[in-house]
């Protein structure tokens, strides 16, 4: 939980030297999951088809955590968020919704309504209008238990019926891709651009660069993607300057969101690709037992103690990524509000902040 957040002197000295000059005064965070553990249910015997190793950083993410989280890290900066619930089967949906919705009435923060495939497209859309939802926010946990992990695809969790209604609304869906293959996948590629094709009017924002999280995730992706016109990428949990090079050349910064997936990225770790598969280097017993997680691995001494926040290395990645680039000040604040803002206020219809 933020509350115990612990700001370091490796955090502050990275912040400074390298964060703080490079992100705009104010900024949108479009990728955060807030809701309470005590909504927590039993999952009842459901396949387990994510890594575990989030569970390890947070079991809730209240918005106050989140808001704490938010200035603690970016001192001097002003962070809105859009917000969605967690997507786990080990929570209870509809309650944390109502959460979701709560607060972002009382914030004023945007938000997301987390729905299920099997829910109608007249009750997905009582639901998003009663609680002034701009869209869904879609996860492979709920596609039907006897689909295989490895055989899972877009439209398991994300069907053509709640597809046209969403794009009827021209509301946005924020899309976590299932499959081995991440990006590069020839399913989820066909389907990305069925999608762009035969929903114009859908925001569709492809979370964590579409998980390309080592430049071996990419196969020819980009160069099919950059056909296209419509979706964007959020580069949340994703740490890496070589696919965010790669992204910034295929669509350009007008495509490109800014988005935490917070609380995870409160962990202290940094990431690297082995074959072409991420670890997080964490600091030895910071984070309980790790040994039964492949994409974990604890380190001591003076390189656990060297250790900064995700947050932070995700950030500083897209840095390097726009200088090498070229990218303007202008790109930048791009980046990290006014796509995120012209997005919000389409699904809207009209600018959201001055909705009050």
């Amino acid at each position: 939980m933020s509350r115990t957040l612990t700001i370091k002197n490796v955090d502050r000295t990275f912040y400074e030297e390298k964060l703080r000059g490079f992100l705009p005064p104010d900024f949108i965070d479009i990728h955060t999951h807030v809701w309470l553990k005590k909504f927590a249910v039993e999952a009842q015997g459901a396949p387990l088809r994510t890594v575990t190793w989030p569970s390890l950083v947070a079991d809730e993410n209240s918005i106050e955590d989140l808001l704490d989280t938010y200035r603690l890290m970016f001192p001097g900066k002003t962070v809105t968020p859009l917000i969605f619930s967690q997507v786990s089967l080990d929570v209870d949906i509809d309650a944390c919704n109502g959460y979701i919705q709560a607060c972002s009435v009382k914030h004023g923060f945007p938000a997301l309504l987390v729905t299920k495939p099997g829910q109608s497209a007249d009750e997905l859309e009582e639901r998003i209008k009663r609680g002034g939802f701009l869209g869904s926010k879609v996860y492979l946990n709920f596609a039907p238990p006897h689909i295989s992990e490895k055989e899972i695809c877009i439209y398991d969790f994300l069907p053509a019926h709640q597809l046209r209604l969403l794009d009827r609304l021209g509301l946005m869906v924020m899309l976590h891709i299932p499959r081995d293959g991440r990006l590069k996948d020839p399913v989820n590629l066909s389907q990305l651009l069925e999608i762009e094709r035969d929903y114009p009017n859908i925001k569709l924002i492809v979370a964590h660069v579409g998980r390309a999280y080592c430049p071996q995730d990419v196969g020819n992706a980009f160069e099919l993607l950059a056909e296209t016109k419509n979706m964007v990428f959020d580069f949340a949990a994703n740490t890496n300057t070589d696919v965010f090079r790669q992204l910034i050349k295929a669509v350009g910064p007008k495509r490109i969101l800014f988005g935490s997936d917070l609380p995870i990225l409160k962990m202290r770790t940094r990431r690297i690709c082995e074959n072409g598969s991420y670890v997080n280097l964490v600091p030895k017993g910071l984070y309980g037992d790790v040994s039964g997680d492949r994409h974990l691995r604890e380190v001591e001494g003076p390189e656990a103690d060297g250790l900064t926040f995700f947050m932070y290395e995700q950030i500083e990645a897209m840095r390097r990524a726009a200088a090498a680039e070229g990218l303007k000040q202008s790109d930048i604040c791009d980046i990290f509000r006014n796509n995120a803002l012209r997005i919000i206020d389409s699904a809207y219809g009209g600018k959201y902040f001055e909705q009050s």
